[in-house]
């Protein structure tokens, strides 16, 4: 008789997966919830299920869904922050860094996660304050003080004139993405696609450098 080979077993415990891989799943199932359901109604047992982790381990690295919130709002902000480093801008000049920079930003805030994070702020923060608050915290301050800081360094090496830098921030912001962001949210336009965006953001970036540039 032949006798069959036997399967060596493995031998110690199943490999562990690293903690911050482990937070990078269960962000982006949260993530989704939010989007979907809103914050009140997204389910911390659906969010552990979806990420495959046990309730026990998500409470682990975010004990309350507050936290987790904050985490999905912060992971996307910090894509367009990365977006915005002195070494992607500085070969760019200040008309190409000015478009890179609001191209960046409107894909951030155009696109159908990001307005459907913003639809749940709006319709909960009443009851939710602290959704209100991380959202204040770390999307708007948080990028509006990313393209402060790109103003204020052309305005010190002499390249724009610009009085008040973080009032440009703020309307910069507005000039890019207000009347696109709300027509999206009244349902009056679809999904805003990349080209779209790119040319938004070249639009701005002249109307606005045609009155900073220096004289």
């Amino acid at each position: 008789m032949i006798e069959k080979q036997k399967t060596p077993r493995s031998r110690g415990r199943p490999q562990v997966r690293p903690d911050d891989e482990t937070r990078q799943v269960i962000v982006l199932s949260a993530e989704r919830q939010f989007c979907d359901l809103g914050y009140e109604a997204a389910n911390i047992n659906i969010i552990a299920q979806n990420a495959g982790v046990s309730t026990k381990t998500l409470y682990r690295l975010f004990p309350t869904k507050a936290d987790l919130f904050e985490r999905v709002i912060s992971l996307r902000i910090a894509e367009f922050v990365l977006e915005a480093d002195e070494e992607n801008l500085e070969d760019l000049g200040v008309r190409g860094g000015l478009v890179h920079l609001l191209a960046a930003y409107g894909h951030l805030v155009l696109s159908r996660d990001t307005i459907a994070i913003i639809r749940l702020v709006l319709a909960e923060a009443e009851r939710f304050p602290e959704v209100a608050a991380t959202f204040w915290e770390q999307a708007i301050q948080r990028t509006s003080a990313t393209l402060e800081r790109w103003l204020r360094t052309q305005v010190a090496q002499g390249r724009l004139a610009v009085a008040d830098p973080r009032l440009a921030a703020g309307m910069l912001r507005g000039m890019m993405a207000m009347e696109p962001q709300r027509a999206v949210m009244m349902g009056c336009l679809g999904t805003i696609d990349e080209a779209t965006i790119t040319a938004r953001a070249e639009s701005c970036a002249d109307i606005f450098l045609t009155g900073a540039l220096p004289r």
